[in-house]
């Protein structure tokens, strides 16, 4: 069975809303920008991305509450229990952004690289051999 077959489901805590994406994902990744971590209430955020064609939510229009995080990015969350779930910037006009622990499902998803690194908080730390990404627009190669 190859991957553009396969689908995963996710949802927030509550399971008001429920999502469905089909396999395979653009990329995933771990995220120490301030904005990622100031909505999360973390030390970083583990997002993967799909293209819009690829995410179909289920359930739970409703219940999801967007806003603007910056003049070219929104953000959304569930009203009910607060699961912070998507992300969408006008960079990625085409991807839907996901966050990685909200999948209902253990799947072999693996972080390949963290962005906005050199933002990333002290008193966490990070001994892997991933790529490490940084400088102004997050993404320029620090190691």
């Amino acid at each position: 069975m190859n991957a553009e077959n396969l689908y995963i489901e996710g949802g927030c805590y509550c399971g008001e809303i429920k999502y469905q994406i089909r396999l395979p994902v653009k990329w995933c990744a771990h995220c120490h920008c301030t904005q990622c971590r100031h909505t999360q209430g973390a030390p970083l955020v583990t997002w993967f991305g799909v293209d819009k064609s690829q995410f179909k939510l289920l359930c739970g229009e409703a219940s999801l509450n967007w806003f603007a995080s910056s003049e070219s990015a929104k953000r959304a969350h569930c009203k009910t229990c607060g699961t912070p779930l998507f992300f969408m910037g006008e960079q990625w006009a085409n991807e839907v952004h996901i966050t990685r622990e909200s999948t209902q499902q253990d799947i072999q998803l693996m972080p390949s690289v963290h962005v906005f690194y050199d933002r990333h908080v002290n008193y966490l730390t990070i001994d892997d051999k991933l790529l490490k990404k940084g400088g102004t627009n997050g993404f320029t190669i620090l190691n």
